[in-house]
């Protein structure tokens, strides 16, 4: 049958509870968020007067946990506005309105016979058909649905979310003894498509996947870490972003979720998986014993691994666990000569074979880890997933891992990584001795464009499913190069359309990225139909290359930061106006000429977790790639609508002057980066480079039309710039703003306001454009402002004077 989910039931609304229902409504569904009634009135409650029959009284538990949910940072929702598609209710009033919603998530306390009390009273009034999922993260799946009725179990399964629901991309979907396929194909599908997940169908195991083998991977650390002598610092210098790994590596990662989560779930699986050959290793270590007594759980406890304190003239200082003495110490540095060899290599894939031939500390850490996890991994096939590749995408989705297991110990070498394990004293899974018999040294491959996986039955490279709605760049970035320079590439697509792809540092704007782009435009308008600039690595672009600005200013080379400055300008105008549509595909941090070139885009196709903004302020300049002038345009293009005109400038004004930022793509509409009826935004990012190309073809072959350049921007004038000018000499006077802040608004002002014309006038982009540019290199000759791009530069943080 063919399924919509227009609306929702979740049942529960803790932390995880009230995080599905944000992630459902930032998906546009109609959710229903249902707890239970409290025992009776609190204080403030009694001192209004209330009872346990007043409708804000039963409530109190279902609204307190939402409101919560919605403050808290990072957001669990995309736009605030979207928290209105969330009704809450209690289950003895409401639970009836569970008749009308085409999906109910349970998501209550990890209790089997609590949860089977709710699941008895859900079917009183659920629909017959309608799903019905657990949120558990371990207890079996076959369990829940006993004694429920035959219809209830075909639709049943566990649907397990990782915290928070909105960042972490794993959706694991466990059946249960009697589930549907159509249920589970439903739920795969809907998972990938509309929620922007990875969605990987478990087996009924304790912890199911992510869990079993994250919880492994730290464990085996917590056991490993003495036997090296390494502290806390080194072990999160070594399991942090050098690897590919989130900042919060591991020590941080569990304070952040809690000690006493990872507890909970290394003594389920310890006490639930006997037959494991590494069951000893989830026994918890003393250190952990002596934390857990003494309720040392990490952030929700206030002390952990580490110790945020103050002293005596209350400056705050982050302390660490010393794991011999049990006492807390000031941070000390972690270094290892090891990871010095890694730092020219950006591709983190590529770093594993270098980390593991250390012949320090970190050599051995890393070949002593990487051991026990290979060996494991290979064992837990069959027993918790028929596919190795689904480890892989549960550890990727699920831990933040940018390479899972049997990625990494493809980059390190079938033969070196089996050597790890017998090091270790371990042995890997018969199959892959098998696997190395028949002459396959790889877990995956290549081949028209498609990623292949071993499979273990067969005993063949097997297609891995679910691609056909991807476009996977590092696949074809090899076979399909129509130009590359050292800033980018460009791949043809397919279908007419070409890909330019930064390859920089943060996919910083530089010389050679403009020089790629411009090409790829020559190219394209010669022999192909449209151009998407996209890329799939974690940010979009962090800007212009301020490094190269920074040097051009201090040697005084003007007139080569001059020219630089036109052509980023004239790079960006030929984005707008080429002979072929043009879409960006922004993800991730889009800031600066990043945002810039969005901006000038035909479209734009931009993923849900885009953090886009004109962020030139924090460098002591104002937006010199064009942004300045757009900002200008759109506000012109508004006045239309708006009779208030000062009104609408002063709002495009302060989004570059506050260096907003919108944190999520369905903000930066509300920044006037994205524009409502022509940008789109799409929640899953591993689909965005195929739709980005989808709307490039459509366009093309709606017989695009080259734009004509724009002469009809309406700028203000002095009834702007004085507004302005009055507006930063009072933010200057209250002390709001220093002396060069005050400088910068007012180059910005003169930039937006048109200059100094006596009345209201249409200008041409060109001559804003000309404007910004002269306003941009003013600033890049003042000391302060070349202050401020040197901080930068050190710390990666803005200076504000």
């Amino acid at each position: 049958m063919k399924r919509h989910i227009n609306k929702v039931a979740v049942i529960g609304s803790g932390i995880m509870g009230s995080g599905i229902a944000c992630h459902f409504a930032n998906i546009g569904v109609e959710v229903l968020l249902l707890d239970i009634v409290p025992r009776e009135p609190n204080e403030k409650e009694k001192a209004k007067g209330l009872t346990l029959e007043d409708r804000s009284v039963r409530n109190r538990l279902v609204n307190e946990s939402l409101q919560k949910a919605l403050k808290s940072k990072p957001s669990p929702i995309y736009h605030k506005k979207f928290a209105n598609r969330i009704t809450t209710g209690n289950l003895d009033d409401d639970i009836a309105k569970v008749k009308d919603v085409d999906w109910i998530i349970e998501v209550v306390i990890e209790r089997l016979d609590i949860k089977k009390q709710v699941f008895e009273n859900l079917e009183k009034h659920r629909t017959p058909g309608t799903l019905i999922t657990s949120n558990t993260s371990g207890i079996p799946i076959k369990f829940m649905s006993e004694g429920r009725s035959d219809d209830f179990q075909e639709h049943f399964c566990g649907t397990h979310f990782f915290n928070p629901a909105r960042y972490l991309k794993l959706f694991e979907i466990i059946p249960g003894p009697k589930t549907s396929q159509e249920v589970l194909d439903f739920l795969n599908g809907y998972g990938e498509q509309f929620l922007g997940k990875t969605s990987v169908v478990a087996k009924d195991t304790p912890a199911f996947i992510g869990n079993r083998i994250g919880i492994f991977s730290i464990q085996s650390l917590f056991h490993a870490v003495k036997d090296l002598g390494m502290t806390v610092e080194e072990v999160d210098k070594l399991t942090g972003p050098v690897i590919g790994r989130p900042k919060s590596a591991t020590f941080r990662t569990v304070d952040v979720v809690g000690l006493d989560t990872l507890v909970h779930v290394a003594n389920g699986i310890h006490e639930n998986c006997t037959d494991d050959e590494r069951h000893e290793l989830f026994k918890l270590p003393d250190f952990i014993q002596t934390m857990v007594e003494n309720k040392w759980l990490g952030s929700k406890t206030g002390q952990g691994f580490y110790k945020k304190v103050k002293d005596d003239k209350g400056k705050s200082e982050i302390l660490t666990l010393d794991l011999d003495t049990m006492d807390y110490r000031s941070k000390k540095s972690a270094k290892f000569a090891t990871l010095e060899l890694t730092k020219s290599i950006d591709k983190v894939i590529e770093r594993f074979s270098i980390l593991v031939d250390g012949k320090d500390k970190a050599g051995a850490f890393y070949r002593k880890s990487l051991g026990q996890l290979f060996a494991y991994v290979s064992h837990r096939i069959p027993e918790i997933t028929d596919e190795l590749y689904k480890i892989d995408d549960a550890m990727k989705a699920g831990f933040g891992w940018e390479h899972g297991p049997f990625q990494i110990w493809d980059a390190v070498g079938l033969e070196k990584g089996l050597g790890f394990i017998e090091a270790e004293g371990q042995e890997a899974a018969a199959w892959v001795n098998e696997m190395k018999a028949s002459g396959i040294d790889s877990f995956y491959s290549v081949k028209d464009g498609a990623t292949y996986c071993y499979d273990i039955p067969s005993k063949k490279m097997k297609k891995v499913p679910g691609q056909d709605a991807f476009i996977i760049l590092d696949n074809i970035r090899k076979t399909n190069e129509v130009f590359k320079n050292p800033g980018v590439i460009v791949e043809d697509l397919g279908d007419g359309i070409l890909n330019v792809e930064f390859q920089s540092k943060m996919n910083t704007i530089g010389s050679d990225v403009l020089a790629g782009l411009n090409k790829a435009i020559d190219i394209a308008e010669k022999d192909f139909q449209g151009l998407v600039v996209g890329n799939q690595a974690a940010n979009f672009s962090v800007g212009a290359n301020i490094g190269m600005i920074f040097m051009m200013a201090v040697e005084q080379e003007y007139d080569e930061l001059a020219w630089s400055v036109k052509m980023f300008q004239d790079s960006m105008m030929r984005m707008r106006y080429s002979s072929i549509p043009t879409v960006a595909a922004p993800h991730g941090m889009t800031l600066g000429g990043g945002c810039e070139l969005t901006l000038h885009a035909d479209k734009v196709v931009a993923a849900s977790e885009t953090y886009i903004g004109l962020v030139e302020f924090g460098v002591g300049v104002i937006p010199g790639g064009g942004g300045s002038k757009e900002m200008t345009l759109r506000a012109s293009d508004t006045f239309r609508k708006n009779d208030v005109e000062l009104n609408v400038l002063q709002e495009y004004f302060l989004t570059i002057g506050m260096a907003k930022v919108s944190t999520s793509a369905h903000e930066a509409y509300d920044l006037g980066i994205l524009q409502k009826g022509k940008d789109i935004v799409v929640v899953n990012k591993d689909r965005q480079i195929a739709t980005a190309k989808a709307y490039a073809k459509l366009m093309a072959e709606q017989g695009y039309t080259k734009p004509v350049s724009r002469k009809d921007v309406k700028v203000l004038g002095k009834q702007a710039l004085g507004m302005f000018l009055v507006g930063t000499d009072s933010m200057e006077a209250g002390h709001y703003i220093s002396e060069h802040d005050k400088k910068i608004a007012n180059k910005l002002a003169y930039v937006m306001a048109g200059g100094d014309l006596s009345e209201a006038s249409y200008v041409s982009e060109q001559y804003l454009l000309d404007l910004e540019r002269e306003a941009f290199l003013s600033l890049c000759t003042e000391r302060k402002t070349l202050e401020r791009i040197q901080h930068m530069l050190k710390t990666g943080k803005p200076l504000r004077n």
